[in-house]
């Protein structure tokens, strides 16, 4: 039987690994930064030199929940009732007085004849008025009365005193008909943006856009700016929807801006899927991020190396830290938050940390894990090339 002399492939497998070997040194790159260049980021003295780099633990994620908590609608707005709108400018007024029987100034009836009974009161309704450009009205036998910046009820005191010795036991009702100057504006994503004016009810937010049509998208990708003064803060729909106290009363010149933003966040590095990620208006904590994106791949990812890239407010960093930072033009600075899953304590701090829209998640590949892909290529290719030389 004639054997078949084995090949002599020593050489040109060692061109051949070699070639591999350097193609390996420019092909076989990393996802993204390894671990220790994105802690060397905040010391490096080049323009990264500007970025926190902080360790996310629960002190720090009970921080930026405590900043989220001081700028809700119910912190900054409050949650006190206001008191009935004040007569202004423009308002449209309407007064009704009546006498006691035997009626002496008001002696015809509302319908403009005589009573028939004399020992019935008599009332007379006067035709709605604006208040003029001085704040007041013009009322028979008591004159011009001032009735800007006062309440309905206000006035009709002032009416009744006026009238006492002239009429018989008067009495007045004042009525404010159209509000001119108690007004909430709401507009955006909403069916009907208008003007809305205030009642003595004391109109909340979601009455507000409720008259408004509500909004027009869903609500899960919504979110509502309150504007009072110079302050504005704004929350997702969804969360005032489910927190009663972020319902807040409303007042006067208050501007509620209704605006369709998805949220979402992007995922990149050593993850099952690279993608961005939208998710609802209530929240999204960091563990539930890693679940959408199926987790971490085992084959590759550093579980020291996850990280939350963010541009943060300056009042959700320690003291220490604020105090040097550098900040972008609308206040922000630029961290890196890093948390290590190698400690059962990572777990629990990944569901405290809350996911903010823009974020980007990213998780480093494991020292070596690059290494181990080229040998398991160049050994794939070895084995082949041995496999073609056998069957020659």
């Amino acid at each position: 039987m004639t054997h078949r002399p084995f090949p002599r492939l020593g050489a040109p497998l060692l061109l051949a690994v070699g070639a591999l070997t350097l193609a390996g040194c420019s092909s076989f790159g990393a996802a993204g930064p390894s671990t220790r260049d994105i802690r060397a980021a905040g010391t490096a003295h080049d323009p990264a030199s500007d970025i926190l780099i902080v360790d996310l633990d629960r002190p720090v994620a009970g921080r930026i929940a405590d900043l989220t908590e001081r700028r809700s609608f119910a912190n900054v707005f409050g949650d006190t009732l206001v008191a009935a709108p004040l007569i202004e400018r423009g308002d449209l007024i309407a007064v009704t007085m009546w006498e006691a029987p035997p009626a002496v100034l008001f002696g015809t009836s509302g319908s403009s004849r005589p009573s028939e009974d004399p020992m019935v009161a008599s009332s007379t309704s006067l035709p709605e008025q604006r208040v003029d450009e001085d704040g007041a009205i013009a009322i028979p036998f008591a004159g011009r009365v001032q009735v800007a910046g006062r309440t309905p009820a206000q006035v009709q005191r002032e009416i009744v005193a006026r009238l006492r010795g002239k009429a018989n036991d008067p009495q007045a009702i004042v009525r404010l008909v159209d509000n001119q100057s108690s007004n909430v504006t709401i507009l955006g994503e909403v069916a009907n943006s208008r003007r809305v004016p205030l009642s003595a009810r004391g109109e909340r937010l979601l009455d507000i856009l409720a008259q408004a049509g509500g909004p027009t998208e869903d609500v899960d990708k919504v979110t509502i700016r309150l504007t009072r003064g110079t302050r504005a803060e704004t929350m997702p729909l969804e969360a005032v929807i489910l927190d009663p106290t972020q319902n807040v009363p409303l007042r006067a010149d208050d501007v509620v801006t209704v605006i369709h933003q998805p949220y979402s966040f992007i995922a990149l590095g050593a993850v099952q899927r690279n993608a961005e990620v939208p998710f609802e208006g209530g929240g999204l904590s960091l563990a539930q991020a890693l679940g959408r994106i199926g987790g971490l791949r085992d084959d590759r990812s550093d579980v020291r190396g996850v990280f939350v890239f963010r541009f943060e407010d300056l009042g959700a960093l320690p003291p220490e830290l604020a105090a040097s930072a550098s900040a972008t033009r609308d206040g922000r600075v630029p961290v890196i938050y890093r948390l290590d899953l190698s400690q059962p304590a990572g777990l629990f701090v990944a569901q405290d940390f809350a996911m903010r829209d823009d974020d980007v998640l990213y998780v480093s590949s494991a020292p070596g894990a690059d290494l181990q892909r080229f040998i398991a290529t160049l050994t794939s290719f070895a084995l082949s090339s041995i496999a073609i030389g056998n069957s020659l």
